[in-house]
C-alpha cells in the first residue's frame, strides 16, 4: 500500500471508525439496553406546563434514537406553540404511518429512553415571529407522503428539522454530527446554502458531503457518518460520539 494510501486508511480509521467503536462499547456497557416497547418516554423535565407559559415558545430537541442505532444516530423533533395557546404542539418525521406526527409523543420526552438535549430555544415576540415559517414549511414539506420516509441516507427526522430550520435561519442552530439525515439534499440542491445561512455546503444525495459555515463549522460526511470541528465554540464532531468540547 503506499504511504498516501496508508495515511488516508489509517485516518479513516481515527476519526470515523475509532469513535463509533468507542460509541459502540458505551452502549453495550451501559445499563440503558431495554425493550423499546418499555422504554421511558415521559417528560425530561425541559418545558414547564403550557398553561403556564403565555408567551410562543420554539424548541428543537435531539435525543439518541431506538434501541443499537443510538449508538450513531440521533432523533430530532420541533415543538411551538403560538401566544396565548394553552397546549404545545409537537412534530416529529417517522416511519409510521403518515411521517409527520402530531403531538403522537410528550413534547419534551424522552425518545425511548434517551434523554433529550435543547439544540434551539426561542421564545416570547422572537418565537412568535418564527411560527408563520416553521409552520408553512411543515405544512408544505415535500415529503409528506406514506412511503417517502427514508431511514438512510434520508428523508428522515432528522432531515425533516433541517428543512424547518432552513426556513428560519435566524435560529443560528445547528443539529447534532449524530443527526444522520440532515445533510440529505430535502430541497433538491446537492449545492447551497448551510440551514444558518452562515455558509454552504456540497452533498450527493446524502452519502458524501462537504459543510463550510460559521454556525455548523467544518463537517466531512461520508455515508452519512460526520467528522469535523466546531469553529464558534471549539470542539470536535465525531461519528457516534458527536461533538467533543475543546
Amino acid at each position: 500500500m503506499r504511504p498516501v494510501l496508508r495515511i488516508a486508511f489509517l485516518a479513516f480509521v481515527i476519526v470515523f471508525l475509532a469513535p463509533i467503536a468507542v460509541s459502540a462499547a458505551r452502549y453495550y456497557l451501559s445499563n440503558d439496553i431495554a425493550d423499546w416497547r418499555s422504554a421511558d418516554r415521559s417528560s425530561a423535565g425541559l418545558l414547564p406546563p403550557a398553561a403556564r407559559k403565555p408567551e410562543a415558545v420554539v424548541r428543537v430537541f435531539s435525543a439518541r434514537t431506538v434501541s443499537w442505532r443510538g449508538i450513531v444516530a440521533t432523533h430530532s423533533w420541533i415543538v411551538v406553540k403560538g401566544p396565548g395557546e394553552r397546549a404545545y404542539r409537537r412534530f416529529d418525521y417517522t416511519a409510521w404511518g403518515l411521517p409527520i406526527w402530531v403531538d403522537r409523543f410528550v413534547p419534551d420526552g424522552r425518545w425511548f429512553g434517551s434523554v433529550p438535549e435543547v439544540v434551539f430555544a426561542a421564545d416570547g415576540a422572537e418565537a412568535e415571529r418564527m411560527l408563520p415559517r416553521i409552520r408553512e414549511t411543515i405544512a408544505t414539506y415535500r415529503y409528506a407522503k406514506i412511503g417517502d420516509y427514508r431511514l438512510w441516507p434520508g428523508p428522515n427526522s432528522n432531515t425533516f428539522v433541517a428543512a424547518v430550520m432552513s426556513a428560519v435561519p435566524e435560529m443560528r442552530a445547528s443539529l447534532p454530527a449524530t443527526a444522520i439525515g440532515k445533510d440529505f439534499p430535502y430541497d433538491g440542491r446537492w449545492v447551497g446554502p448551510t440551514p444558518s445561512g452562515t455558509g454552504f455546503r456540497i452533498n450527493l444525495g446524502g452519502y458524501v458531503g462537504l459543510t463550510v459555515a460559521w454556525v455548523e463549522g467544518v463537517e466531512v460526511n461520508l455515508l452519512g457518518a460526520v467528522a469535523g470541528f466546531d469553529l464558534r465554540r471549539p470542539g470536535l464532531k465525531l461519528p457516534g460520539l458527536g461533538r467533543v468540547g475543546i
